[in-house]
């Protein structure tokens, strides 16, 4: 690829579904969107409109046709299909990003790193709430040391995900969503990585309330961790806030302060009393993704976008890159894993 700075960086996009014309909205402001691909001929056809690219049907198909042609494929496919739709694309000799989650197992994570390397490619990752203004203020002042020791982390997810959210959809089930810490909540638990740190242990109990037949895994869970630094945490979260999203928050207990970054999707600084500093005049973040019926996440697809074309053209660091998305796939495979032994 060359690295002239006047140069366009040309993307394509593997899976169409909702969260795809996010990506294509925010390519079509920082590159050129070359070609689409879905296995259901509507969806892509659709999304390679206004402007115009190129709709495939067929992956090897889309791969082939777009050798040189393409610098970066986004794989905006369901979870479980995230792993195989990515090394596909690097052995083709393609930069790749992956929407969140990265995988829904940590082994193929592993391959998918592994052949990053082999094809000396980029392979990028999906954490746009790190982008939250008061996240990245509370990461900053962490890291320059203000807090001091972190004692102990609560978590809080208090989400609503009805039937209609999970009718006729990948969504719920096993193989291809992989868990309500997989779909809903991977950016929260990304976040205790890049805040708090490795978690060494996990103890979790698990129970589906609500989605009985509806879905193949939990609406809920509590979770206690302990951190490779000492720390302490828990988690809370649901899908059974009724009717609407409740919170997303999380609250920070440490040595020389307290806080707490909440709203519903951690985005409001809501509680802070800390020795000898003040955050104040915080920028007002983005909205978070509206989905109609449901509301996501805070919409940082646009910051996600900017990095990946400084990285490539500039030569800057990477915000997120393919090892911390697997720590945060690790970290929610311990919590499953002692969800199975104590259910």
């Amino acid at each position: 690829m060359d690295n002239g700075l006047n140069k366009k960086v040309r993307f394509g996009i593997i899976g169409c579904g909702r969260i795809a014309q996010r990506h294509a909205k925010h390519i079509r402001k920082v590159g050129e969107l070359v070609a689409v691909c879905d296995i259901i001929p509507e969806k892509a056809i659709s999304l390679a409109k206004d402007p115009a690219s190129v709709a495939y049907f067929d992956i090897e198909d889309f791969l082939v046709k777009n050798a040189g042609e393409i610098d970066v494929v986004s794989i905006c496919s369901p979870n479980g299909l995230h792993a195989s739709h990515a090394i596909m694309a690097l052995n083709a000799g393609f930069n790749v990003l992956v929407e969140k989650p990265m995988a829904i197992k940590v082994s193929d994570c592993g391959e998918m790193i592994k052949a990053a390397e082999r094809a000396n490619k980029r392979l990028f990752a999906i954490k746009q709430n790190r982008f939250n203004p008061p996240v990245a203020a509370v990461k900053k002042a962490i890291d320059d040391g203000v807090f001091g020791k972190i004692y102990s982390v609560q978590l809080s997810c208090f989400w609503n995900r009805n039937a209609d959210y999970y009718e006729n959809s990948w969504k719920g089930s096993l193989d291809l969503d992989g868990g309500t810490l997989y779909t809903q909540f991977s950016h929260f638990i990304d976040l205790l990585y890049w805040i708090v740190g490795d978690v060494r242990r996990a103890f979790a109990l698990t129970n589906n309330f609500a989605h009985i037949d509806i879905i193949d895994f939990e609406d809920t869970g509590v979770v206690a961790l302990e951190f490779y630094n000492g720390a302490l945490g828990t988690i809370n979260y649901t899908v059974n806030s009724y009717g609407k999203n409740m919170e997303g928050s999380l609250t920070i207990f440490a040595e020389n302060g307290t806080v707490k970054i909440g709203g519903q999707y951690l985005n409001e600084l809501e509680y802070q009393s800390i020795k000898d500093f003040e955050f104040t005049n915080l920028p007002k973040g983005n909205t978070a993704n509206n989905y109609g019926t449901y509301m996501g996440s805070m919409s940082n697809h646009d910051k996600v976008y900017e990095n990946l074309v400084e990285v490539l053209l500039e030569g800057k660091a990477i915000s997120t890159s393919s090892f911390e998305a697997l720590k945060t796939v690790e970290i929610i495979d311990k919590i499953y894993q002692s969800a199975l032994n104590n259910n």
